[in-house]
């Protein structure tokens, strides 16, 4: 046997030959354009290696290359699969000149029979029936000459033709003179050979083929024969075995037939016999000779019980027997298969391309699929656009189709369109059901799309459902969800939906969207032009759309920041982690984790519309710029983190809404607070800063001086305080404030909070809204309720955050490890006793923030169970947690991470304290001699996990064991509205790997690997998330390039990580800081003094009183446009991120001109025409309203001196 074999070719086959090999014991080597670098055939082999850039040609086509690769690794064999290389006989000479075994025919076998025309004749010597038919044609006049003798219809055929490519039918002398070049030329193009014969078309034709099987030594045998007529362009969609309607006699003289044709010259390997059966008269005439294994070939090795890849590798081996070969089998059972593509069948069967974001097979009984795809897989536009063959196994026809249908209605695949619901309704049909299928049935079966094609994509349109994702707040997971979840709600409601079923949220402007079948639908939130058809819509009523009409919703105007999109039955979507939500930032969820884009197609459900809701409509909010939102007061508050004038300031205050706002939180400017602390301690140089604990969606988060509403994409963890949480009636507020608007928050008490949300959700149910007024209260204190450590042996504080969080806090505000077990036992205790009405527990350094549902289980009786909880607290000096000691690799200084910083200095803070270079920033205030000291500390560091999802997806806040490694810094302030994925930053006495890109505030060191693998399960990812709560990092240093080829490699598997099993115990740990406490000691006075000499810096050039000061923009003064010159608007509120397009340069109509960033996203602004930048309005850096000019251009026909 073979000890290595390499696999010419790529999806599903490869992966089934992989299969084999491996039964068999023989290494796999894969070969993989890099457009399949994660491809399932790369990830199972032994061995890969990568065929370079490009498409077929380049890559799987390059023989040279294929050889190279197989003497390089030390293949002894190559399978060829189907498709590519495997009945290309040049091939198999090479291979045999390097002394490498094909495991396929001869390379004159496929001579004889590669061309139609030379088969047809060897076809005749061995008396096989053949249709009428002609020899090469010379000319056209010929061809026309033939086809009258022949009698139409007839079929055009290249002789080197195949998979439905250089084949036309034409029914009269006019159809094929115009199909004779166009069939030449295409056979040309495909197949370097412009031979073209013709053929009887047979009216009535069935496509039967017979499996056959040789040994190169005369011996063949013949195993069954399949029924391939379900055909689309002549390319097979169903095929099955036994072929049913088909008498034993003629059964057995096909197989007979085909035995004698592959004898005669003592046929190789696998192949198989194809034949055009007519139905009407009950002959078979010869078709043609494949020389290879067939797509189809499983359902003939489900039927005898055979593996035909193992036979092919074996007998090329020397291992395959005659007697194996020719032993006596009976076929058993009915097994049937459907090709799965990637094409759209409402759009003529076009190729589809793209990111695959789920993939999910059933379990059934006889079910088998070949496949080459999982979730992360980009399907490459390069190649066949086959996804998998689904085959089923039963015990007779009928169960056969039964479970194959139950299959597909199981199977779970999303991100690009693909043939599975033309499938489905194909295998209902009535002719497919009686077995009764002929070639050209198929071109009467008309599909019936349940889809929404998006003709545009809109400025941002997401998919949403409501509440969003629930039950990861602790390791990262924000809920998502509508950001104003009233108006939302509203929507389906009007359309008597589920208030699960997902719809779009639309900021800016929106889609265009196309009906492909009937559904009512509605639109609510902020106005949005709407038109269908071109007719105008009322905002706020049920809308009936019938197949084939378009829905343009253009710019969102007026009042207010985000619209929705509700649709009759809900968009159809995959769950991911729970929810259809999407998060954009985390790249899932929703239509593959991101916007809408021209050309997706959105599903919807398949049940019929009559219309019966249109006209409805009901009592819908009104828009606002200036808005009053109500709030609790707390988590923090005053005395503790501000004054009391502060809290009066806060409220007293009426704030301006930053342009740089977004679904993570929206920025407000307004007075800077005077706070009741020098500094966050351990936590961080600013008096903002705290030891990292959990948020609630809603509540007012000062990260530094600046305000943020943390939103439903933003943070769960975090150390920054929050003076008042939004209540949850008024919370879809914060979904319609946009860059500009004004708003003033009222405090109020929990009972009118509770009271306020029972009614709303009643007027959701009636769907009439009306404000609902409320008594304002006096901010007394955050605490709600505190222990003492004499009642409990620590001291705890209990802090609201809104009506449904309660932040449980223990002892002083201090980095101690022993505090973070006490919320551990509290965890574990709660956890344990599965209290109806809580539904997350999220811990943080000193706090453990327990989400509640309040109209489940009250305030006052979550307090009392807290309470017993405490007195009844373990002795947690003894406890020991299981943990492991994780190592990762860590660039340096890496260039993404620099790159934010420049970022941030040309954005959102110029010269601060910390910039340009984080790292000389964090070795000053630690009063470290070098950033080498910084360098070797961390590391020589074992970071203790302290809590996941500190900036999202299970990212964790870390700090050293050793006091002595533990760096401190501040915080940025503002925080950057940009971060790399896995950037590796120090803030406060903590580390981070941030989760993913977004906003943050730790000062960087570098960059590590992936913390979420979305999509695969690996052996350091059982869940998405890499770390547990007290594991240990422990960071090895790698080049930037270095870590750029880990990054590739770490989600797939392909780069082990170094993870050993350990336990954390709170006693060692103490010993620890007993032992070294006069060097502790002596790490802390030098930073605490380093510390003091930076404050001392900062006020003396004015950076300790930095405020964030909303630039008030200018008026522009009335442009006088020229003849023959442009006018190009800003569509947003924003800054001018760069200009692409200088004064002076020659633009064409679509080009890239400038970026504005606003609302944390980096929006292109393209030009309106083509001509030459006359010049700029916005300079780089300035800060622009909408509708404010940013250029001039002057159109490419006006006159020379027209500028």
């Amino acid at each position: 046997m073979f000890n290595k074999v390499l696999i010419a070719n790529r999806g599903a086959i490869a992966c089934r030959v992989i299969r084999t090999l491996k039964k068999l014991g023989v290494t796999s080597v894969a070969v993989y354009s890099e457009a399949d670098a994660q491809s399932l055939h790369v990830v199972q082999a032994d061995e890969a290696y990568s065929l370079g850039v490009g498409a077929a040609s380049a890559t799987y086509l390059d023989q040279q290359r294929v050889i190279e690769i197989a003497k390089q690794c030390g293949a002894q064999a190559i399978h060829p699969g189907y498709g590519f290389l495997s009945e290309n006989p040049d091939f198999v000479h090479l291979c045999e000149k390097n002394n490498i075994v094909f495991l396929g025919p001869t390379p004159e076998q496929m001579k004889v029979f590669g061309f139609k025309h030379s088969a047809r004749e060897l076809a005749g010597q061995a008396g096989v029936p053949l249709l009428p038919g002609t020899q090469l044609l010379t000319d056209i006049q010929q061809a026309l000459s033939e086809a009258e003798r022949i009698g139409y219809p007839v079929m055009l055929k290249s002789t080197a033709g195949g998979g439905g490519i250089g084949m036309q039918c034409c029914y009269d002398p006019e159809s094929l003179e115009s199909a004779f070049d166009s069939v030449k030329r295409l056979s040309q193009n495909n197949f370097s050979n412009s031979g073209v014969f013709l053929e009887k078309f047979i009216e009535h034709a069935r496509h039967i083929e017979v499996q056959i099987f040789g040994d190169g030594q005369g011996t063949v045998v013949a195993l069954g024969e399949r029924d391939c007529s379900a055909q689309r362009r002549n390319q097979k969609v169903i095929e099955e075995t036994p072929a049913p309607n088909l008498s034993d006699d003629i059964r057995h003289s096909l197989h007979s037939t085909a035995v004698k044709l592959a004898e005669q010259i003592h046929y190789r390997n696998a192949g198989t016999v194809e034949f055009v059966f007519d139905q009407q008269n009950e002959q078979f005439y010869f078709l043609e000779v494949n020389t290879r294994l067939q797509v189809e070939h499983g359902v003939t090795e489900e039927v005898f019980g055979v593996d035909l890849v193992d036979w092919m590798v074996r007998l090329g081996a020397g291992e395959l027997s005659t007697q194996e070969l020719t032993a006596e089998r009976q076929p058993q059972g009915h097994a049937i298969q459907v090709r799965l593509y990637a094409e759209d069948a409402n759009k003529s069967f076009q190729p589809c391309a793209g990111l695959l974001s789920h993939v999910e097979w059933p379990v059934v009984e006889g079910l088998r699929v070949e496949h080459w795809i999982e979730a992360g897989v980009e399907v490459s536009p390069f190649f066949d656009p086959m996804l998998a063959k689904v085959i089923v196994h039963g015990k007779n026809r009928k169960e056969a189709l039964s479970k194959l249908i139950q299959s597909l209605e199981q199977t779970s695949i999303y991100g690009i369109e693909h043939n599975q619901a033309y499938l489905q309704q194909l295998l209902t049909n009535e002719l497919v059901q009686r077995g009764e299928v002929l070639t050209r049935s198929l071109n009467e079966f008309v599909y019936q799309p349940t889809t929404l094609d998006v003709i545009s994509g809109g400025t941002q349109t997401t998919i949403q459902d409501y509440p969003g994702r629930k039950g990861y707040w602790n390791i990262g997971v924000p809920p998502s969800g509508p950001m104003d979840s009233l108006s939302f709600r509203l929507a389906n409601q009007l359309l008597n939906n589920d208030e699960h079923c997902a719809g779009l949220e639309i900021i800016l402007s929106g889609p265009t969207l196309k009906f492909n079948t009937a559904k009512q639908f509605v639109v609510t939130g902020a106005h949005i032009d709407a038109t269908l058809d071109g007719t105008s819509l009322n905002h706020g009523e049920v809308h009936f759309a019938q197949a084939g009409q378009t829905l343009r919703l253009g710019k969102v105007t007026g009042h207010g920041a985000r619209s929705y999109f509700a649709i009759e039955g809900g968009i159809q979507c995959p769950n991911y982690l729970g929810s259809k939500s999407t998060f954009t930032l985390g790249l899932f969820g929703g239509h593959a984790g991101r916007a809408l884009l021209a050309g997706d197609v959105l599903h919807v459900t398949g049940t019929a519309s009559t219309g019966e809701l249109a006209g409805k409509s009901g009592v819908l909010p009104a828009m606002e710029e200036l808005w009053e939102i109500r709030v609790m007061y707390g988590p923090h508050g005053a005395p503790d983190f501000f004054t009391d004038n502060d809290i009066s300031e806060f409220f007293e205050a009426t704030w301006k809404v930053h342009f740089n706002s977004s679904r993570t939180g929206v920025r407000l400017v307004g007075p800077k607070p005077h706070w009741a602390r020098q500094d966050g301690g351990e936590a961080g140089l600013h008096p903002s800063n705290i030891h990292d604990n959990a948020y609630a969606v809603g509540t007012i988060d000062f990260t530094g001086d600046m305000p943020v509403i943390l939103g439903p994409d933003g943070p769960s963890l975090g150390g920054f305080v929050c003076p008042a949480t939004i209540i949850k009636a008024d919370l879809w507020k914060m979904g319609q404030l946009k860059a500009g608007d004004k708003v003033r928050f009222i405090a109020v008490s929990l009972e009118q909070a509770e009271m306020a949300e029972r009614k709303q959700n009643a007027q959701v149910e009636s769907v009439c809204f009306e404000h609902i007024p409320l008594q304002a209260c006096e901010c007394t204190t955050a605490v709600v309720h505190s222990l003492s450590a004499e009642q409990v042996g620590e001291d705890v504080v209990y802090r609201s955050s809104g009506e449904d969080f309660l932040l449980v806090e223990y002892g002083p505000q201090v980095l101690d490890i022993r505090l973070r077990f006490r919320v551990h036992a509290l965890m574990l205790k709660l956890e344990s006793l599965k209290v109806a009405g809580i539904e997350e527990l999220t811990p943080g350094i000193r706090s453990l923030q327990v989400h509640f549902n309040n109209l489940v289980l009250s305030r006052c009786k979550l307090l009392s169970l807290l309470e017993e909880l405490e007195h009844e607290m373990d002795d947690i000096d003894q406890l020991r947690v299981p943990a492991r000691i994780v190592n990762i690799p860590l660039s340096w200084d890496d260039q993404a991470t620099r790159l934010a910083i420049r970022k941030y200095d040309e954005l959102v803070r110029k010269n601060a304290p910390w910039c340009p270079d984080n790292i000389e920033f964090i070795r000053r205030i630690n009063g470290l001699d070098s950033v080498d000291e910084v360098k070797k500390i961390v590391f020589d560091a074992s970071y203790l996990v302290m809590g996941l999802g500190d900036v999202y997806l299970g990212a964790p806040v870390a700090t050293p064991i050793d006091p002595r490694h533990r760096l401190v810094t501040t915080k940025y302030n503002p925080a950057r509205t940009w971060t790399p994925e896995n950037a590796v930053g120090i803030g406060g006495a903590y580390l981070c790997v941030y989760g993913m890109e977004g906003p943050g505030g730790y000062q960087f060191v570098g960059r590590t690997l992936q913390m979420w693998n979305r999509y695969r399960q690996t052996k350091e990812f059982q869940k998405p998330w890499l770390l547990r709560f007290f594991d240990q990092i422990r960071f090895y240093e790698v080049s930037a390039e270095e870590l750029l080829d880990i990054r590739n490699k770490h989600p797939l598997g392909q780069y082990p990580l170094k993870i050993e099993e350990t336990t954390f115990s709170l006693a060692d740990y103490q010993a620890l800081v007993e032992e070294h406490s006069d060097d502790i000691a002596r790490c802390k006075h030098r930073q605490q003094t380093a510390f003091e000499a930076e404050r001392q810096r900062w006020v003396e050039s004015g950076q300790a009183n930095f405020v964030v000061e909303e630039v008030e923009v200018e008026q522009a003064e009335a442009i006088e446009l020229q003849h023959g010159q442009t006018l190009v608007e800003s569509q947003v509120a924003g800054n001018v991120w760069q200009v692409v397009a200088q004064p002076g340069k020659t633009v064409q109509a679509g080009e890239v001109i400038m970026i504005l960033e606003a609302m944390k996203m980096e929006l292109e602004v393209v030009a309106p025409c083509s001509g030459e930048i006359a010049y700029l309005c916005s300079e780089q850096g300035t800060q622009v309203t909408a509708g404010q000019p940013l250029m001039v251009i002057n159109e490419i026909t006006a006159s020379k001196g027209a500028a």
